[in-house]
């Protein structure tokens, strides 16, 4: 058994908590004796106990150690300044909450990238209204509910594009497979059932009916919005009215309307014609500074680019599912031989869901733009989301192959603006390149050419 402990790193070696000492007050110190146990050097800690995360190291220390807020200032804000100078990818963030753009903004973010709406369902109040809206046996109940969920949307985009104002803010249309909204307990499937005012055999029937064997390539993207428009009309519906709000009181929203996993040009089309009639109806056309685009996540999509793009106002490569599609293993469980490939293996060099597999994935991804600035919407946006924007080697292969724009978690906002420069410095930029660094030298600006 303490075999076994070693070997699945429940203990914590004591030289790693030495770090810590001082910072544990007598307080911890006295349930740290009380919780604790050690065996052969370990310390066994027990629910409840405080552990901190060096996040840049993977160092765990015994205790809730004092932490700050990470700022930019001093010589590192100087040198972001000094990169944003010669960058030409524009560095978006992935924003979900209000809380999210603000902090993106404040680490240098341009605008938001992507925002998940389907990440604004789960909440305890929320995700109820959804199920209803899921499991409705009829037109009448599905709209019912969607009514319900009208003014929550509205009120998170209207604070994510105001915390946004003047910049674009990218809005990805429901995503994900509706299933991985559902209950899965049997208390949760009884509640609903109360809910609903249905019988819980009826319920769980529709439940399991809902289920499917490979949800990643079944109903999910734009599917659900071609097969159930009013989800959509919802959803573009809360954005435009919060839109509209803000611009009549003077604000300048940017929203940008992504419908995700295109792989037909049908299914865009389809969908831009409801937004834009949307549009019309709640007076956002004329008055809100909006487009409509989508997310290049299918090889089929990378292809037919040329086709897509003469209906595009933007576009985005969705760079998670555009490696699982093109490599053929999904994220949610290729870590059961991924380690093995990667570390003992060198079958590939990096994890290609951490970094972007250029040779593969890469490769469409040329298609693609080459492709699009060959059309007649030659100079069409073009950016990639996802984690692979704040990865420095992905944000060179982009800057490279000549996309406008990355989007990264808001943290990893400084790397994406550093790795942008490092790239316009090593691989040239045309006529965007600046060819004069300016470097702080006592205070003073001095130029070297």
């Amino acid at each position: 058994d303490e075999e076994k402990e070693k070997d699945s790193g429940n203990g914590v070696d004591d030289d790693d908590c030495a770090d810590t000492k001082e910072n544990e007050g007598s307080g911890l110190e006295n349930r740290q004796k009380n919780t604790s146990k050690r065996k052969k050097g370990k310390r066994l800690l027990k629910r409840g106990d405080w552990l901190s995360l060096d996040g840049s190291t993977g160092k765990v220390y015994i205790g809730k150690l004092p932490v700050m807020r990470p700022e930019i200032s001093g010589s590192v804000g100087t040198l972001l300044e000094f990169a944003d100078e010669f960058r030409s990818l524009r560095i978006l963030a992935n924003a979900d909450t209000p809380k999210d753009a603000a902090l993106a903004r404040k680490l240098g973010a341009e605008g938001v990238g992507l925002t998940r709406t389907e990440h604004m369902f789960f909440a305890p109040e929320r995700i109820r209204i959804v199920r209803e809206m899921i499991l409705a046996l009829s037109q009448r109940e599905r709209e019912a509910a969607l009514a319900q969920l009208l003014p929550l949307q509205r009120g998170d985009f209207r604070q994510i594009l105001e915390c946004m104002d003047g910049a674009p803010v990218i809005i990805r249309l429901l995503d994900p497979p509706l299933h991985e909204f559902l209950p899965h307990t049997a208390r949760e499937i009884e509640e609903l059932a109360r809910d609903l005012k249905h019988g819980v055999e009826k319920v769980k029937a529709r439940v399991e009916a809902m289920k499917e064997h490979n949800p990643m390539l079944g109903f999910r993207g734009c599917r659900l919005g071609v097969v159930h428009p009013e989800i959509s009309a919802m959803q573009v519906r809360a954005l435009f009215e919060a839109a509209v709000e803000l611009a009549k009181a003077g604000k300048s929203p940017q929203p940008r309307i992504e419908v995700p996993l295109v792989t037909e040009l049908k299914e865009f089309s389809i969908l831009k014609e409801l937004i834009k009639r949307v549009a019309k109806d709640t007076g956002a056309e004329g008055l809100v500074r909006y487009k409509v685009g989508m997310m290049i996540e299918t090889p089929r999509a990378a292809l037919t680019a040329d086709a897509l793009a003469e209906h595009a106002e933007f576009m985005s490569f969705g760079t998670n599912d555009l490696t699982q599609l093109t490599c053929g293993f999904s994220r949610d469980d290729a870590g059961s031989f991924l380690g093995h490939y990667v570390r003992r293996l060198k079958i590939y060099d990096k994890d290609p869901f951490q970094s972007l597999d250029q040779a593969g994935v890469g490769r469409l991804m040329m298609v693609c733009v080459g492709q699009v600035r060959e059309s007649k919407n030659g100079k069409l946006n073009i950016g990639l989301c996802g984690e692979h924007g704040g990865d420095p080697a992905s944000v060179s292969f982009c800057h490279r192959i000549g996309l406008d724009n990355v989007s990264c978690s808001p943290f990893r906002v400084p790397v994406a603006r550093m790795a942008a420069a490092h790239a316009a410095l090593l691989h040239g930029e045309g006529t965007r390149l600046r060819a004069k660094l300016r470097i702080e030298v006592g205070g003073e600006s001095k130029r070297r050419v």
